[in-house]
């Protein structure tokens, strides 16, 4: 565990030297929470449109920032690789375990830290809106918002152990993009329905959102907070376990080559 706890201490150095994390991960989110909310003020209330109400924007702007965790996990796993770091460290009583938990704890404190950032301005901007939020949601939602940072930091060591420095980050926009939009974080996609809503439902993106969105307002129905919750805490925990076996698979591909 110490071995752990210090690989761990080394990667969250590393993070907070990088200015472009506080720019993706904590400063991006809370600008679109911004932008957003001023489009959602622009829109008639007879539209009926609320995806952009606060309540529910908060919500998908936490996952929004979840997947530029993501990037940065695959980023630092992949520099690690490319620089042999991983293979001169592989020579130490260091274990594989050692590695992805160094890798996989400082990403969820990150994620833990741009959630309660994330949804402390989301606070302020409920109040001038008067659609306050809940201090109760928001506890909640950060607790809920755990498994999905999960996902995502399992997702960006996949990457980052499957591609090289170069190509992880341009695989990661693709799961930005695709994690945004089909997460029904700019679009509901419920309202949507169609070919587009059933797209959405095979992938766990959706479920992400719904769930945080839930708690943020103390909702707790089966089909809106229970399923969804079991079903990112799975794709969580088997990419978790996959993103894993692949590290510990190609770490000792590149130790024998």
């Amino acid at each position: 565990m110490k071995k752990t706890l210090v690989f761990t201490k080394r990667n969250l150095i590393e993070m907070s030297r990088d200015p472009l994390s506080y720019i993706f991960c904590i400063a991006f989110p809370i600008l679109m929470l911004i932008i957003m909310t001023l489009v959602n003020e622009s829109i008639p209330k007879e539209s009926g449109m609320t995806i952009f109400r606060i309540d529910n924007l908060s919500g998908g702007i936490i996952i929004f920032g979840q997947t530029f965790v993501m990037l940065f996990t695959a980023m630092n796993v992949a520099k690690d690789r490319s620089g042999s770091f991983l293979i001169r460290l592989f020579a130490t009583p260091m274990k594989s375990s050692n590695f992805t938990g160094g890798y996989i704890f400082p990403m969820l404190i990150t994620a833990a830290v741009q959630s309660m950032i994330s949804l402390s301005a989301a606070f302020i901007i409920s109040l001038i809106t008067s659609d306050a939020l809940k201090i109760s949601g928001i506890l909640m939602a950060i607790v809920i918002s755990v498994p999905s940072a999960l996902m995502f930091i399992s997702l960006g060591l996949l990457f980052g152990t499957l591609f090289n420095e170069k190509s992880a980050p341009g695989i990661c926009s693709i799961i930005i993009s695709l994690g945004s939009f089909l997460g029904s974080i700019w679009f509901d996609a419920e309202a949507t329905g169609g070919v587009m809503y059933k797209i959405c439902k095979c992938l766990p993106f959706l479920y992400c959102t719904k769930s945080v969105r839930s708690a943020i307002k103390m909702e707790f129905s089966a089909s809106g907070f229970a399923v969804p919750l079991v079903v990112v805490t799975a794709s969580a925990f088997a990419l978790l376990i996959i993103s894993i076996f692949a590290f510990r698979t190609k770490m000792k591909a590149d130790l024998a080559a």
